[in-house]
């Protein structure tokens, strides 16, 4: 047996709302590399909306789980995220049924600081958006059916929110948005690693910010391991440590969303945000008058904050609150 842990981000270019790392572990009982997951359970899980067809249980219960960006454009229905979501949700004995749930069962740390912030204080709203919500327990049963036979169990499924008052201050304790990014991660993967058995662990990240080299930061991370470094290049950077039987890999690779646990994180991610930014567009648009939403990109994100900057300070609604500096 072993785990593997995916990880990824959304929002990391914004101004506006908050970066969303997520983090997915996966138990594997015997004989496969990460790489063979969706080979595994390809009744359960496409790669692509346009692969589901008829699986056993009947038609609809193939599932695609692949990088949001494929599943998802902005301004678009979540149905591909909330299908896949769901899915998993339910193969862990969740069902979320507001934004406020899904919130706690993704990111429970962050109830601390949601309050804080008006837009999402007193926000809330019926969930899924986009799919049938009858139809979702049972993606959940085909999947377990599926991974139980193959010899996978998903384990966790969560996320880390940075609002922008933190993601301000982590910029500046680490200097760049790509240190801040990889500090966040590693954090991330350490906790969820923590409480796992004494069997190997291989990690799967996409580069952050493009960096090649990742040793220095995971030995602060993994103060009590010799890092070891088995190549460093733009396509792929690996390391190991740790005992035979608690040894980890790590991969911080381009595309790495090609891989299942990385897949998931991604839709997971890509999910909060965009249910944070909702909050954000539904506060603001209903203060100002003919205000478009924005997705909270710099050149546009620089029109909505210049459209409510008068009804901003009315509210006296600080910056920091508000505006991401980078």
């Amino acid at each position: 047996m072993y785990y593997l842990i995916g990880t990824d981000e959304a929002g990391f270019g914004p101004n506006l709302g908050p970066l969303v790392i997520s983090v997915t572990v996966w138990q594997v009982a015997d004989g496969s590399a990460a790489e063979d997951l969706y080979q595994r359970l390809d009744q359960a899980i496409s790669r692509t909306p346009q692969r589901q067809r008829r699986g056993p249980e009947g038609p609809g219960l193939r599932v695609a789980m692949a990088d949001s960006k494929s599943l998802y454009k902005p301004g678009h229905r979540l149905h591909h995220l909330e299908r896949g979501l769901w899915a998993a949700w339910a193969w862990l004995g969740l069902r979320p049924e507001t934004w406020s749930q899904v919130w706690q069962a993704l990111a429970p740390e962050a109830a601390a600081d949601r309050p804080t912030i008006p837009w999402y204080a007193n926000y809330d709203e019926t969930v899924p958006l986009d799919v049938d919500a009858d139809e979702l327990p049972r993606l959940g049963v085909a999947l377990r059916q599926t991974a139980d036979a193959a010899g996978v169990r998903l384990v966790q499924l969560a996320s880390r929110v940075l609002f922008p008052e933190r993601f301000n201050e982590l910029l500046e304790q680490h200097g760049s948005k790509g240190a801040m990014l990889s500090h966040s991660t590693l954090a991330l993967i350490s906790r969820a690693a923590e409480p796992l058995a004494d069997v190997p662990i291989f990690v799967v990240c996409d580069k952050h910010g493009g960096r090649n080299r990742y040793a220095s930061l995971l030995a602060e991370h993994f103060p009590d391991r010799l890092i070891e470094v088995y190549g460093e290049s733009r396509q792929q950077s690996v390391y190991r440590f740790g005992p035979p039987q608690r040894r980890m890999e790590f991969r911080f690779q381009m595309q790495a969303e090609s891989w299942l646990p990385v897949a998931l994180a991604s839709m997971a991610s890509k999910y909060l945000r965009e249910l944070a930014m909702r909050a954000l567009n539904d506060f603001w648009c209903r203060r100002v008058e003919g205000l478009r939403p924005t997705a909270g990109y710099p050149q546009d994100a620089k029109r909505f904050r210049a459209a409510i900057a008068q009804r901003q300070a009315e509210l006296q609604i600080e910056d920091r609150v508000l505006w991401r500096r980078k």
